[in-house]
C-alpha cells in the first residue's frame, strides 16, 4: 500500500521524497506543514483518517517533502534564498513530482492538491500557477502571506510563488483555465487560527473570477491536526467520484 521514491532535484539542488498510499483512484497530493517531510501526514494521523477513501479505491494519496517550508522554519540561508527556494520548490513539484505521479498512475490524470498551514499556501499556489495540472485545491488553516515569516526585500521569487501577489496580474489562457478550477479555503476560529487569511485570499480569487469558497468551522477548531482530521475526509468525499 505504501511506496517511497527519492531523487535529487536539480531545480532545488537537494533531495526530495515522494510517498504514495493506495493503489487506485483520483490522485491526491498532500503538502506537509512548514517543517514537515513526506511522511508527516502519516505520522500525524491524516492518512488514517482518509483511509476509508483509499481502501474504497476512490483516492490514491501522495505527499512530498516541504523543502521550502523546512528552510523557512530553520531560517536556512538568507531571506532571498528562502524565497528563491519557494519558487523553485513549486517548479520542482510541477516538473518532477507531478510527472512521477502521472507515471505511477499510468497516464496524466487531474490531481487534487491539499494541505494545512504552509501546506495550504503551497496547495493554492500550485493550482493557481499550474491550473493545467490540478483540478481542485483544499487549503486548511492556511497561512497565505508567507513573507511575514521570511522577511527580506520583495523579490521576483516572492511575486511568482505567492498567489496574493501574482494573481491580480494574471491574464490569458492560464487565468481562463483557472476559472474552471475550484479552491476550498477552510479554517477554524480557535487557537492560532486566522480565518482572515482565507478571506483575503478569497477576495483575490473572486476578483479574478476563480470559483472558491471559505468555510469557517468556528471557535471549537484550533490550528492543529484534529481539525484537519475532520476537514480533509469531508472535502475529499465531495470532490472525488
Amino acid at each position: 500500500m505504501k511506496v517511497t521514491e527519492r531523487w535529487r532535484s536539480e531545480r532545488m539542488g537537494q533531495d526530495i521524497t515522494l510517498v504514495r498510499w493506495g493503489h487506485y483512484g483520483t490522485p491526491v497530493l498532500l503538502f506537509p506543514t512548514a517543517g514537515g517531510d513526506a511522511e508527516e501526514v502519516e505520522r500525524q494521523g491524516l492518512i488514517g483518517h482518509v483511509a476509508p477513501l483509499v481502501q474504497a479505491g476512490r483516492i490514491k494519496v501522495y505527499s512530498c517533502d516541504s523543502a521550502a517550508g523546512q528552510a523557512m522554519t530553520a531560517k536556512a540561508g538568507s531571506p532571498e534564498h528562502r524565497l528563491w527556494l519557494f519558487n523553485r520548490y513549486h517548479q520542482a513539484v510541477a516538473e518532477e513530482v507531478v510527472p512521477a505521479i502521472h507515471a505511477d498512475s499510468a497516464g496524466p490524470h487531474p490531481i487534487v492538491v491539499a494541505g494545512a498551514s504552509i501546506g495550504a499556501f503551497n496547495s493554492v499556489a500550485m493550482i493557481c500557477r499550474y491550473p493545467h495540472l490540478f483540478s481542485a485545491a483544499v487549503g486548511m488553516s492556511g497561512t497565505y502571506s508567507v513573507e511575514q515569516f521570511i522577511g527580506g526585500p520583495f523579490t521576483d521569487d516572492l511575486y511568482f510563488s505567492s498567489p496574493l501577489h501574482f494573481l491580480p496580474g494574471l491574464e490569458g489562457p492560464a487565468l481562463d483555465m483557472l476559472r474552471h478550477r475550484f479552491v476550498l479555503l477552510a479554517s477554524g476560529s480557535g487557537a492560532y487560527e486566522d480565518v482572515a487569511e482565507s478571506w483575503a485570499l478569497a477576495k483575490v480569487l473572486g476578483d479574478k473570477g476563480v470559483p472558491n469558497r471559505v468555510d469557517d468551522w468556528g471557535h471549537e477548531y484550533d490550528h492543529d491536526w484534529p481539525t484537519w482530521w475532520e476537514m480533509l475526509p469531508l472535502y475529499l468525499d465531495d470532490l472525488v467520484p
